[in-house]
């Protein structure tokens, strides 16, 4: 029988597959594997063809084909359906993360947004087409991949298996690519990409008793972070803009200083996020910014570190035909099926830079990612299954 979707998604949530994000992780640390390990069993359950890619200890983008109705090279297409394993940490979280609780038409638990809730689509798709068999229906790759919470490296590795002969071998790129991350049911078609790093301040350690003697690093780092939060209120956003991403952003995440409260500070680090808009350079914004310290703070000296993260943009100059057409079966499901450009970042960038044809679509929305009581609509769940559904079948014509 196929999958259903609403006991997927708890099986899936109550997988713990937290992304440790930039903090040092145990060596034992399970990261995705449990989750790729239930999606593996599911995969086994169905007549497809599962391919693994191994990214790290415990982190393996999985893969798995359903051959469409016609061959590739007498014409058949190739849709990708994909989402990510690993979630953001549960610190504060005033529910039980991994519960899977469902209450209120709603399943609760850390991921139930952010996305697991797409692999469920995905899986519960793929296994009602590998049951029914339609004609025409396309060839249909279902894809999780890991770490895209953080460094997006599983994102980066998975066009290697399209053309790999030992994996999924495709003839050329795919024709659609569909990427779950909470949109409402809209079509995400453009988004925004992100420059990370972090810089230092130094200064010279000293007791507390005597402070003239040394030289605070978070005195000098206050002058710029002042500079900084100017360049993000007046600079940042006139430097670009996009229709529908609209202008890029800054903000600093994080500040540590210190070691004691009895010693003078000699190092003081911030970490920097900047939103890139479709069309944007990352090396152009990192030294603009730098120039710009240079020029509001010629007293202090700042050690930039270079980026541990830059993803640019997702424009949406090459998914027009692919956009229209899943619009217009979301309408067909009684959903306004928009096409929208968003704020946040997703894995569609890595795809849509090797010209494949992508969008970002799935159920729930982005302000229930990453909350403390994350949760999803069991509606949604089942619409966006649906949806996705009949767009394979209407993408084999």
């Amino acid at each position: 029988m196929p999958l259903e979707v609403v006991t997927t998604l708890r099986e899936l949530i109550r997988r713990p597959s937290v992304n440790p994000m930039s903090k040092e992780a145990p060596s034992d640390t399970l990261f995705e594997q449990p989750v790729t390990d239930y999606v593996s069993s599911l995969l086994g359950s169905m007549d497809v063809t599962i391919y693994r890619q191994q990214i790290a200890k415990n982190r393996i983008n999985i893969a798995a084909r359903l051959d469409g109705s016609t061959p590739l090279n007498e014409g058949g297409k190739i849709l990708v359906l994909e989402a990510h394993q690993d979630t953001v940490p549960v610190t504060g979280m005033t529910i039980d993360p991994f519960a899977a609780e469902l209450r209120e038409g709603r399943i609760w638990g850390r991921g139930a947004c952010d996305v697991k809730s797409g692999i469920a689509c995905i899986l519960t798709v793929l296994s009602r087409l590998a049951e029914e068999r339609p004609a025409p229906r396309p060839t249909v790759i279902a894809a999780c991949t890991v770490d895209e919470e953080f460094g997006v490296t599983g994102a980066r590795a998975f066009p290697q298996m399209w053309t790999d002969p030992t994996m999924l071998a495709l003839p050329r790129v795919p024709d659609a690519i569909i990427v779950s991350e909470p949109t409402e049911l809209e079509v995400v078609v453009a988004h925004k990409g992100t420059l990370r790093w972090k810089c230092q301040t130094q200064g010279r350690a000293a007791h507390s008793s005597r402070p003239q003697e040394g030289e605070s690093a978070i005195y000098s780092m206050a002058k710029v972070i002042n500079a900084t939060q100017q360049y993000a209120d007046t600079v940042v956003g006139q430097l670009a803009s996009h229709p529908l991403a609209g202008s890029p952003t800054l903000s600093i995440g994080r500040v540590e200083g210190g070691i004691s409260v009895n010693v003078v500070p000699d190092l003081c680090t911030i970490e920097i996020d900047r939103r890139i808009v479709p069309g944007e350079n990352w090396e152009v914004a990192f030294e603009h910014f730098k120039n710009f310290l240079t020029t509001q703070v010629p007293d202090v000296t700042v050690t930039h570190e270079q980026p541990y993260s830059t993803t640019p943009g997702m424009s949406d100059q090459i998914n027009e035909q692919l956009s229209s057409h899943l619009s217009k079966v979301i309408q067909e499901h009684g959903y306004p099926g928009r096409r929208v450009g968003v704020t946040y970042g997703t894995n569609a960038w890595a795809y849509a830079a090797r010209d494949a044809p992508t969008v970002v679509f799935g159920p729930g929305s982005i302000q229930q990612a990453h909350t403390v009581d994350e949760w999803i609509e069991i509606e949604q769940l089942h619409r966006a299954t649906d949806i996705l559904y009949n767009f394979a079948l209407q993408f084999g014509h």
